[in-house]
């Protein structure tokens, strides 16, 4: 959840630690500080406030570091309160250590009794300052620097992106990973430590990929990676494609609006490359999930966490309904804690932007170890469910800065419809002339979203002004149009801070309707024609009780005007592509109604971007 970065090199450090850590504050924004090694006094000094980035700038202005050696910290509070003193980096009482960290360390009590017995005093809340005093603690019985980092490994449980200095070895950075992502950036007399890519792309995009227990020691003109057992690993450069316009706003007000607006190409980019040169077929990237393997498989299963989440459950509606196969779709937080049914003839597929949620990877690991195959759809490329998952699926959305998901989650919903139409064609599901009919569906899908962006954004925008007072707000919907009301309604309680649930429209009478009163904003979506007048029929339930009705139909469907207050007209498509369609507005809307109340809506309160602990 916390961003880590590190520098070693020629430049001052402390530009470039704030470089990356501006570029990391989506992953946690309650507090920041750096460390830096001053080699003229032998000192490491460190500066970290409460607070965004910001708090921390002005405080180097008037209380300056200078130095070629340093680590740097955003971070999403899970020990102790977002305060200065729990602020990282962290040191050691003789402050002849700093360290930076993304994890948790679930056995630190322990630690922190043994070390107080030998008089070590704590000064923060946090599980990391633990680490710190141990390292030191071995350090100061006479163990070498790396003997002192790797019995410290062994020893704490849990996970952890380290970043580590000590002022007696003015040219190392030691960098540690288990289970939370991080990359060495490979540069000309210097190198780079973080979290993710983003941070350092300014300055190279080349990078080692570390696996979990590797360690990194990173000087200004070399790197050396080892295994847990002090062995040397021999890593390949990875080189990311993404460019650094791509983590910029390019003139939008944040990022978010940036992203949505990106959609059009993302959907483009994503259905393009996956037919056959004859368009008779879907191309998986090499992935070989032929008839022969499909007939092998008695269980699917679709696991992911949050916004992924929904897309995997429009992923389980499509195959159910179109391939004819059952699919358990699952959240990945309470999967791994059922004992699932998993065997080697499970195929499961996880769904993540950043390809190192914590849980997912969990499930995915736990899968694995039962015989299952796993196809991840990642986003980031080199992350740890791209590297660890039998097959991959990238949904090539290119960098997502901002907190809330929007381009991302097409993207993903892009890859549902492509994997749906693969199973069927290879289970003799779709006939020739309706894969042709998709297809051409699916072809028109970037047009139709720049359409919606054009037309529709104004009115959507001036909704926002009625409706900004809405305390409490619900999505409903049937089939296909529930699963894209719980996307929608996790975007309104994520950025706009709103009151927000959704409903399968039939089960209002089972209790939720007594929640409607006068003014109360329901969001209806009824772009599933087969299911439009049953749909409408909960529409009038809840207007019947005062309810302002805000419609999102398929344009044509002009019967929804008698009923709802306002509506936002999608253009025709086949029915099994509205999803994606649907959610445009409703992306709109939660940003409009989320800069209105004034949030931040880049970076919402309590959030990080990346949940890379559980």
């Amino acid at each position: 959840m916390c961003g880590v970065v590190g520098y070693i090199g020629h430049r001052d450090a402390v530009p470039v630690l704030l470089s990356g850590l501006t570029k990391l504050e989506y992953r946690g924004y309650d507090s920041a500080g750096v460390a830096v090694l001053n080699e003229e006094t032998d000192t490491i000094n460190v500066r970290k406030t409460k607070g965004r980035i910001e708090n921390l700038q002005n405080l180097l202005l008037t209380s300056p570091i200078q130095g070629h050696l340093g680590i740097g910290h955003t971070r999403w509070a899970t020990h102790g309160a977002p305060s200065d003193v729990n602020a990282h980096p962290h040191s050691s009482n003789d402050s002849k250590f700093a360290v930076v960290h993304n994890g948790i360390i679930e056995n630190y009590m322990e630690f922190k009794e043994e070390l107080e017995a030998k008089g070590y005093k704590f000064k923060s809340e946090t599980d990391t300052e633990t680490v710190v005093h141990l390292i030191d603690s071995y350090y100061n019985e006479g163990m070498d620097l790396l003997d002192a980092v790797f019995k410290v490994l062994d020893r704490i449980e849990g996970s952890y992106a380290l970043g580590i200095v000590c002022k007696d070895f003015p040219d190392t950075l030691i960098a540690a990973r288990k289970d939370s992502p991080l990359v060495v950036g490979i540069g000309e007399g210097e190198n780079f430590i973080a979290s993710d890519m983003p941070a350092i792309l300014n300055y190279t995009k080349n990078v080692y990929l570390l696996d979990d227990k590797e360690v990194a020691i990173i000087k200004a003109d070399s790197i050396e990676i080892l295994n847990d057992k002090k062995e040397p690993v021999k890593k390949e450069v990875f080189t990311y494609n993404w460019d650094i316009e791509a983590a910029e706003k390019n003139g939008y007000d944040h990022f978010m609006l940036k992203e949505i607006y990106e959609q059009p190409k993302v959907v483009k980019d994503n259905i393009s490359s996956r037919f056959s040169d004859d368009g008779k077929s879907i191309k998986l990237d090499g992935i070989k999930l032929g008839k022969k393997e499909l007939e092998n498989i008695n269980r699917i299963y679709i696991v992911a966490c949050g916004t992924a989440f929904y897309a995997g459950q429009v992923g389980k509606f499509l195959i159910e309904r179109i391939a004819r196969i059952p699919v358990n779709s699952e959240v990945a937080s309470e999967f791994r804690y059922k004992d699932p049914l998993i065997d080697e003839h499970t195929l499961m597929i996880v769904v993540s932007q950043s390809g190192e949620t914590a849980d997912t990877l969990a499930a995915m690991r736990l899968a694995q170890s039962k015989g299952a195959r796993v196809l991840g759809v990642v986003n980031a490329v080199g992350s740890s469910i791209a590297r660890e998952a039998d097959d991959v699926l990238y949904t090539l959305a290119g960098p997502e800065i901002a907190v809330a998901s929007t381009k991302a989650f097409s993207a993903q919903v892009v890859a549902m419809y492509l994997l749906t139409l693969h199973i069927a064609q290879e289970l003799n599901k779709i006939s020739p002339e309706e894969f042709a009919k998709i297809k051409a569906a699916l072809e028109e899908l970037p047009s139709l979203v720049n359409n919606i962006l054009t037309k529709a954004a104004p009115a959507i925008e001036k909704f926002t002004q009625k409706y900004i007072h809405s305390k409490n707000v619900f999505y409903i919907g049937r089939g296909l149009d529930y699963i894209v009301g719980m996307e929608g309604s996790l975007k309104l309680k994520e950025i706009a801070y709103l009151h927000s649930e959704p409903y399968a429209a039939g089960e209002l009478k089972h209790g939720p309707i007594a929640l409607i009163e006068d003014s109360t904003l329901v969001v209806g979506i009824v772009t599933q024609e087969d299911l439009f007048e049953k749909t409408v029929s909960n529409i009038r339930e809840v207007k019947a009780r005062g309810a302002k009705v805000l419609a999102i139909a398929m344009s044509g469907n002009t019967e929804i005007e008698k009923y709802a207050d306002d509506v936002i007209y999608i253009p025709r498509t086949h029915w099994m592509l509205t999803s994606l369609l649907a959610n445009i507005p409703q992306q709109l809307f939660a940003y409009y109604m989320a800069r209105d109340l004034g949030n931040d809506v880049d970076k919402p309160r309590n959030l990080a971007k990346s949940v890379t602990v559980e």
